[in-house]
């Protein structure tokens, strides 16, 4: 196998890994392009090259990460991940692991650690790595990557959601809550969702974004119904798919460009957060960019031409 099989071979791991992360697909890919850059100007075969693509790609992942929590705290709103529709790595051994891993709760949960806790998470417990081979990658001795992990294991499962099972269950409660979406059926809409459900939106300062977040079922049922007919009106349309694992949709102008995705998470029948991805810096890798300013500007305008 030559040096370009192997990589390519094992780039959909690469890529897992530094989304898990980075929580960004373009981050994520720009890792994976210099993890090969330096590959390739290696004059000697290493004996494994999984655990050093792997090391080489977790190392550069964690600078890369200790320069964007600087940008991250001066961010405008919530932050979210960059959606990631489909992971590229999938091993039927760690199913569990990884579709718990890229969730956006996870992956908010994440960003609580420091880089390097957040390293031998992912490696450990997401990918199960062996210490030696988690050592060897974040530069650290066995013991300290074993300090590492208690301390990631604790701030994780504090906090960590357990999703549907039954992955049938969850489509079947997404599909409602799409259908009651189209429909504007706030009754529909409002069965659907936990009591505390929360609605949030990332724009980054870019897009338009919700002021706040909005709480409660009611609340969010109202708002949800009262939205979708306003922009189906300009003929923004959503084609439902699954977003970081969890059920979601695309939403898209008239002329097929992206304007937001949306993500949900399902927990015990009921959908608990509604995440709105708005930003166009996160959202290109999907495809061409709406400009949502002006579908903002095209809705107040036809709401005003109706009252």
């Amino acid at each position: 196998m030559s040096k370009v099989e192997e990589f390519e071979e094992l780039r959909p791991l690469l890529f897992s890994i530094a989304y898990r992360i980075l929580g960004s697909v373009g981050e994520a890919e720009d890792a994976v392009q210099e993890t090969w850059l330096r590959y390739d100007g290696l004059a000697t075969r290493p004996t494994s090259t999984k655990a050093l693509l792997s090391a080489a790609v977790t190392r550069i992942s964690i600078d890369v990460l200790r320069s964007a929590r600087v940008r991250r705290e001066a961010y405008v709103g919530p932050w979210f991940p960059e959606p990631l529709l489909s992971d590229p790595y999938q091993d039927p051994a760690r199913s569990v692991e990884l579709a718990d891993s890229v969730s956006m709760a996870a992956l908010l949960l994440l960003e609580r650690l420091s880089p390097l806790e957040r390293a031998v998470f992912v490696l450990r417990e997401v990918f199960g790595f062996g210490f030696d081979e988690v050592a060897a990658a974040v530069g650290r001795s066995e013991a300290a990557c074993r300090q590492l992990l208690v301390r990631a294991r604790r701030h994780m499962e504090a906090g960590r959601p357990r999703f549907e099972a039954v992955r049938k269950e969850r489509e079947e409660l997404a599909s409602r809550f799409f259908d009651a979406l189209r429909e504007g059926d706030v009754a529909g809409l409002r069965e659907l969702l936990a009591a505390d459900v929360s609605m949030v939106g990332d724009g980054g300062g870019k897009a338009p974004q919700l002021a706040r977040a909005v709480i409660g079922a009611e609340n969010v049922a109202r708002l949800l119904a009262s939205l979708f007919p306003r922009l189906a009106r300009i003929d923004v349309t959503f084609e439902p798919h699954e977003v970081n694992g969890q059920p979601g949709a695309i939403f898209r102008d008239r002329d097929g460009k992206v304007l937001h995705i949306l993500a949900l998470d399902v927990l015990d029948g009921q959908i608990q957060t509604i995440r709105s991805v708005i930003n166009p810096d996160k959202l290109g890798h999907v495809g061409p960019v709406a400009d949502a300013w002006a579908i903002d500007r095209e809705v107040r305008q036809a709401r005003r031409r109706t009252e």
